[in-house]
């Protein structure tokens, strides 16, 4: 109950639906119980000739909160009928009464429906933004463990699950006991032995409908996480689509595709059975005790026991045929909340991910970059791996830095150090003497452009990706920082210019125009830090040409931090330092490291040799 209730914490304010659906279900549920309670007077009034028999002791009730009020009230109405109208007259009264309760009934209904279904829509969309919010929030290295399919799966379709099945199953465990209580009230007045004979039938039903139940939770789960796989394994065959035909391996991710499905499936399948059997089983168990009550009921009035009337039996058995309907409902909803629970400790999972890269309650912006980055003996792990041992580095202001080394050296991790995507585990890095775990993040990461090895473009216009939710800044801006990544001219010549779509992860564009917006993207605001990921790696001759004369522009009079591996990219770094095992091993021009013949001197004798 405890995940429940902290689901039905995204629906506040609460109040705002409890109240009204409160009101409107409990007049549901009283005037869905006077309609049945009105077949005792009917039946008295077909098979009671003697209008005068009903008027013994026929005074107006005093007025209390009992049901039996309200039963007075009605007899004392239809028995001044009964002898003002005769028989004819008290039948229209009891249809007259039967019409307006059925339509108050009614009236009720659709309103508490109407209450709960802006709930289940409020609470939807509370919990889907919660979910994203973090997921948005969370560091980048958590996304490098955990499936995307599995993420997006959290998103959507747990989250759908979670609300459908939480707020439908509040709906009956608030109108369904209602009503349960409406009838049982009814069933009381007409013949408290019949009634309690009836509860003793009852439990055997809750005993054997748990019992049916009692593994959907686990079962919701694994379905769930097996939905999650599904989307995975979908998202990797769109992206990798090329890959799949080149490689003829249309059947072997089909068919890694279909085990999952067929695993998924077969879970559903065995949910709705258990599912599908809860129904018939109460229905025939609540037949079973009606039985029982027919038996036991009919012999009482056999006996003509003052306990019960034919007229009263009659009512009983249409009141707890009714009984049986809303107690079915709460019969089905427990095999719906475990589906419901299930996936909500999967979306909670989501939500209570702590984020390791946290800004210090007194961290405080930092608004320019006058002197230096320095590494101090930093320590970085991934797992037992120790990545960067021991680091010490100062990147001046203005500078261009190069990183180099043997893959696995070190590098990207260095990179990501500056803008805290990662901390590290000892040491400490810091801008002008100020600890970036002092600095707020978003501070720090303004003053900082990024260009990775991936051109990651979104479904929006060239300007907007550029732009790409930056507040303040016009098109001459955005053109201004086009031109500098050489990207100017091509979109110019595109159907709308900077208003031209890229599609689907810039689907529409060429790989090294992907790339020049994507500088251009960097570039925008003049951020006095650049960090380079391997950004012309990835490129043809003709492409690189145009993108490294965009990078030579992008590093004037900023400080840049450069990840290469091509000779033209770095030779002319102000220094180039070399990585090997999370050390640094050598540090210099590109001259000087060539005439050192160490391992830069290697790397670029492998790489000239590679390239003839």
């Amino acid at each position: 109950m405890k995940i429940y209730f902290r689901i039905l914490s995204f629906a506040k304010p609460l109040s705002k639906f409890a109240i009204p659906y409160s009101i409107s279900t409990v007049l549901y549920a009283i005037f869905n119980t006077i309609v049945f309670s009105l077949l005792i007077p009917v039946l008295n009034v077909l098979f009671n000739q003697d209008p005068t028999k009903n008027l013994e002791n026929n005074q107006f009730p005093e007025f209390d909160f009992t049901f039996e009020y309200l039963s007075h009230l009605f007899n004392f109405y239809l028995n001044q009928f009964t002898v003002t109208y005769g028989h004819k007259g008290a039948l229209i009264f009891v249809a007259a009464v039967l019409v307006t309760c059925v339509f108050i009934s009614n009236i009720s209904r659709y309103f508490s429906q109407r209450v709960i279904e802006n709930l289940r829509i409020h609470t939807l969309k509370n919990l889907r933004k919660n979910v994203f919010e973090k997921v948005t929030n969370l560091h980048i290295h958590f996304f490098n463990n955990e499936r995307k399919g599995d993420i997006i799966s959290k998103i959507t379709s747990d989250v759908q699950v979670v609300q459908y099945s939480v707020t439908n199953t509040l709906q009956v465990i608030v109108k369904e006991p209602l009503l349960i209580i409406g009838y049982l009230i009814l069933l009381f007045s007409i013949s408290a032995k019949l009634t309690f004979f009836t509860l003793l039938l009852l439990p055997v039903s809750g005993l054997v409908i748990a019992q049916i139940v009692k593994r959907l939770k686990a079962q919701a789960t694994e379905a769930q996480s097996s939905f999650g796989i599904m989307v995975s394994l979908v998202d990797e065959a769109i992206s990798g689509m090329r890959i799949i035909k080149a490689f003829n391996a249309t059947g072997y991710t089909q068919e890694k595709f279909n085990k999952e499905n067929n695993y998924y499936s077969n879970i559903n399948k065995s949910i709705a059975k258990r599912q599908q059997l809860a129904s018939p089983v109460s229905e025939f168990l609540g037949v079973l005790t009606l039985s029982g009550i027919l038996i036991y009921g009919g012999s009482l009035v056999f006996e003509n026991d003052s306990n019960i009337t034919a007229a009263g039996f009659i009512t009983y058995i249409g009141a707890f045929s009714q009984l049986l309907r809303p107690a079915k409902a709460i019969s089905e909803s427990f095999s719906n909340i475990y589906q419901g629970i299930a996936a909500g400790e999967r979306v909670l999972e989501l939500i209570d991910t702590p984020s390791i890269i946290t800004d210090d309650e007194d961290a405080t912006e930092i608004a320019e970059f006058k002197h230096a980055i320095n590494f101090e003996e930093v320590d970085f792990f991934y797992g037992e791996k120790h990545v960067l041992n021991q680091l010490s580095l100062q990147i001046s202001r203005g500078k261009t830095i190069a990183l180099v080394g043997p893959s696995g050296a070190g590098k990207s991790t260095l990179l990501d150090l500056i803008p805290r995507f990662i901390d590290p585990q000892k040491g400490k890095i810091s801008i002008d003497g100020k600890d970036i775990k002092n600095i707020t993040q978003y501070s720090l990461r303004n003053l900082m452009g990024i260009v990775n090895q991936e051109s990651i473009l979104f479904n929006d216009t060239i300007a907007n990706n550029i732009i790409f939710g930056r507040q303040g800044f016009t098109l001459e801006q955005v053109e201004e920082a086009a031109k500098i990544a050489n990207a100017h001219e091509f979109i110019s010549k595109t159907d709308k210019g900077y208003q031209t779509n890229v599609g689907d992860r810039g689907i529409k564009l060429s790989g090294g125009q992907k790339q020049r917006i994507c500088i251009a993207r960097a570039v925008l605001g003049n951020p006095p830090i650049m960090l380079l990921d391997e950004a012309t790696s990835s490129l043809d001759t003709e492409s690189e040409k145009l993108v490294q004369e965009a990078l030579i522009h992008l590093m004037a009079n900023r400080t840049t931090i450069i990840i290469a591996h091509r000779l033209s990219t770095i030779q002319n770094a102000d220094e180039i330092i070399v990585l090997e095992n999370g050390k640094i091993i050598e540090k210099g021009t590109h001259q000087e490291l060539t005439q050192h013949k160490g391992l830069y001197k290697k790397l670029i004798n492998m790489q000239e040799f590679t390239n003839h």
